[in-house]
């Protein structure tokens, strides 16, 4: 396969912003009478978006205000502002990229706004400069394969060329409908969840120039 994109999810691939968004999320969530630690959110709710975040929790017996999406959103974004660790070796990995002339660029369930925080805090945001996808703005979130093809088109690649980066179940669908070859990023523990949806699971972000021989 000769790859001719490289598309990344933000949030855990990234930057490692997971764990502060579900720390808020637990939180909010016990306090609207669901009480959940921020490792359940983490499996509960990772790579969805907001609004199947809410219909999860009110299934589940949470009672939200009609402006909780808002509200949680605000709460997540001032504590995202105050910083967020980058995933260790994603410069590398940026740098092989560029060095090769493959492009890349960021398919996300997550808002442009949240991105811009994120990013902007690590010295990524300029690597992404007009190459932000935003399932907010786009209409179309993971697991549905539109987002990924939306970037692919938008960046000049087939899906047959292009390679997804992601750490959720939701997201390696999203590729897997996409036809596109992904590979699952799964630093805590051995990825089953991703392998079981076809990714191929790494352990390590500095292990990804290899596994694209680039």
């Amino acid at each position: 396969m000769s790859v001719k994109l490289v598309i990344f999810d933000c949030d855990g691939v990234l930057v490692d912003s997971e764990p502060i968004a579900n720390n808020i999320l637990s939180k909010s969530l016990t306090r609207y009478g669901l009480p959940v630690a921020p490792e359940e959110c983490l499996k509960l709710f990772l790579g969805g978006t907001m609004k199947t975040v809410a219909k999860t929790a009110m299934e589940k017996g949470a009672t939200l205000p009609p402006e909780w999406i808002a509200e949680i959103y605000g709460e997540i974004y001032s504590a995202l502002e105050e910083g967020v660790p980058i995933i260790d070796g994603i410069m590398d990995v940026l740098d092989h990229l560029d060095n090769a002339g493959i492009p890349y660029c960021v398919a996300s369930n997550g808002s442009i706004e949240k991105m811009k925080i994120t990013l902007g805090h690590t010295g990524l945001l300029s690597r992404f400069y007009g190459r932000l996808f935003s399932a907010h703005e786009i209409g179309i979130a993971k697991p549905d394969p539109g987002l990924f093809l939306f970037a692919a088109k938008q960046m000049g690649a087939a899906p047959s060329n292009t390679v997804v980066i992601e750490d959720s179940e939701n997201g390696v669908m999203a590729a897997q409908r996409a036809h596109m070859r992904c590979y699952g990023y799964s630093p805590h523990d051995e990825g089953a969840h991703l392998a079981d949806k076809d990714a191929v699971v790494f352990k390590k972000m500095s292990m990804l120039s290899h596994i694209l021989e680039i």
